[in-house]
Formats: C-alpha cells, structure tokens, sequence
C-alpha cells in the first residue's frame, strides 16, 4: 500500500480575508461565536516517543502535501498526496489512478494497461510509506504488547487496530515494533482483511531502513518485504526504493486529483 517525470510545483494563491467592525450608534457589535475545537488526541507514551523520534506529529500535521517516486512493478510510479483530505494520484507511462475526496478513478494509456484492484491499491503505499505518521489518525486503537524478537533483535512492540467503519478495510491489524533505545521504527507487522472482510492471523512483515531527513520528517527511503515461517519474517524478498521525497506546507489543487472525462469509477 506505479516518462517524463511531473515536476510537483504548484502555485498556491492566497485570499486576503479583511475583518470589519461595524459601530452602531457608538455600540461595537462583536460577534461573540465561539468555533467548537476538538480535544488534541492524547496518545500512548510509547507511540508518543515514535512520533518523536521521527520529527514529531505536530511537524507531520503542518504538512500539506508528501510527493514521492518508486518502481512499481510496471516501472516508476509517481505518487501524490493531499495529507490532509488523502486525496491521492498515482502516475505510470501507462496508467493513472486518482483519488478525487469521493471515489477513485482509473486512466489507461491502453485499455488492460493496469493488472490489479485499483481501488485496494490507491493509498497502500503512501499508508506504508508514511508510518508511523499515519498511526495517528482519527479511530486508531493502541494496545501496548509484550517484548517481540524479529531476526535477532528485541523490540518494543504496539498493536493498532481500528474503529468500525474507519476506511476500507477497517479489519486490517498492525504491529510496530521499535528500537528500544531510540524509539524509532524497524519493522512493520500487518494483515490484509479488504476482500475476506473479517480479523486476519496472517501476518506479513515490512523491514524500514535508509531514514532520510525531509523537511524535518524522518522519512525511509527503503522498505523490504520478509518472507514468513509461523508468522514472523524469515528472509528477505524484496526492496522497494523512495526517491524525489517531497514534504511540504504547499496545498496540492483540487484539479490535481479530478477525475479525467477518459477515467472510469473503481467500485469497491
């Protein structure tokens, strides 16, 4: 959770907003409406030092947009992302997929150009690649877990599940396994439930490595993916490389992720 590269420059323009008091009769009329603010998420202390430890939730939630490349397995894939609604576009020289706020959208260059559920795949690798920042989304349940060893090493280990009706797939579990010394994360434990639609024992696993500073984020820029024996990693089977990371406070237009008049709706 693949040309000419896009170049991610987007011109942002900005509303000037003017306040007025009127005065009536020497009386200042104040507007006395108070805006509803909802209570800042109060996380566990373990998943409070991961957040930190990678730049802070504070400095992932000022961000606007996350751009990045990787080869998919059709060639490169360009991926953009509006963080704050999860709008999403995924660019090949064959296809595209979108995400516009209210359905996904796939473009083929040549009709049976994309294999696969484009509607599955839309987010999946932005939600890999943005661990642990995503961990701190709205319905996200944390249960702290015993000490796990993977490959030879100790962890400190956190389960996440999710609230019903949280996303497509609100079955999906993970386990995110820190360094207990510098709480930072190396590997990720998750199941996938989006067909069967019911809690998974089956757990696959994901080694991060290669952490890069952007923007002040401490981003991977490699994620390998383990074989699994009686449900752990056992070796390694493939790398899956980041370049042209892009993290910014820049608003991403809605056009950008419109759907195109060729592009057909993905159902779930």
């Amino acid at each position: 959770m693949k040309y000419i590269l896009p170049i991610f420059i987007i011109v942002l323009f900005f509303s000037a907003c003017k306040n007025t008091t009127e005065e009536k009769n020497t009386e200042v009329v104040e507007n006395t409406e108070i805006e509803a603010v909802a209570p800042p998420i109060t996380y566990p202390e373990g998943i409070q030092k991961l957040f930190q430890a990678h730049g802070g939730i504070n400095k992932w939630n000022g961000m606007e947009n996350l751009c990045f490349e990787m080869d998919g397995k059709n060639g490169t894939e360009t991926h953009s992302v509006s963080l704050k609604d999860r709008r999403t576009k995924i660019e090949t020289k064959n296809w595209t997929i979108g995400y516009d706020g209210s359905q996904v959208w796939l473009l083929e260059n040549e009709k049976g150009s994309y294999e696969g559920n484009a509607r599955f795949y839309h987010n999946l690798m932005f939600y890999f690649y943005a661990m642990p920042f995503v961990l701190g989304d709205d319905g996200i349940n944390y249960t702290q877990l015993e000490s796990a060893e993977l490959d030879g090493k100790t962890y400190n280990a956190v389960k996440i599940s999710y609230d019903n009706g949280v996303g497509d797939s609100p079955e999906d579990e993970y386990i995110v396994y820190l360094d207990p010394e510098t709480s930072q994360m190396e590997w990720l434990g998750y199941t996938v439930t989006y067909t069967e639609k019911e809690k998974s024992n089956d757990w696959h696993f994901i080694k991060y490595s290669d952490w890069q500073e952007v923007n002040g984020l401490l981003l991977p820029k490699k994620l390998t993916w383990y074989t699994v024996e009686n449900n752990l990693p056992a070796k390694k089977r493939n790398d899956v490389k980041f370049e042209k990371i892009i993290a910014t406070e820049t608003v991403l237009e809605p056009s950008v992720f419109a759907k195109p008049e060729a592009a057909i709706v993905v159902e779930r």
